[in-house]
């Protein structure tokens, strides 16, 4: 499983981080802090291209709207096919959160 090549203490740490943060605002000083804008950016936009993904939209839609290359919306429907269903998580829940 590919999960098992991301575990290691850094990770480890980095995700307790993550977890630690206790609201939106701290998010975003701890990540302006840790990463690039352009870092950041790529990020959100593969969950919104996951996002998209999910709803039926098209590669063209998405391409147009998001600006994400073909090539990274491949790489998502990869990852929400064949992954560890960590989009599937994140996006189940951020929609039981917006009812």
């Amino acid at each position: 499983m590919q999960i098992d090549k991301l575990r290691g203490e850094q990770l480890d740490q980095l995700f307790d981080a993550i977890l630690a943060l206790e609201d939106r605002e701290e998010c975003y000083k701890f990540f302006d802090d840790i990463a690039t804008m352009s870092e950041i950016h790529a990020i959100a936009q593969r969950l919104q291209v996951a996002k998209m993904l999910r709803e039926g939209q098209t590669y063209s839609v998405i391409e147009k709207e998001t600006n994400a290359s073909t090539a990274t919306i491949s790489r998502v429907r990869r990852c929400i096919n064949y992954g560890s269903d960590g989009y599937r998580i994140v996006l189940d829940r951020l929609a039981g959160k917006e009812t």
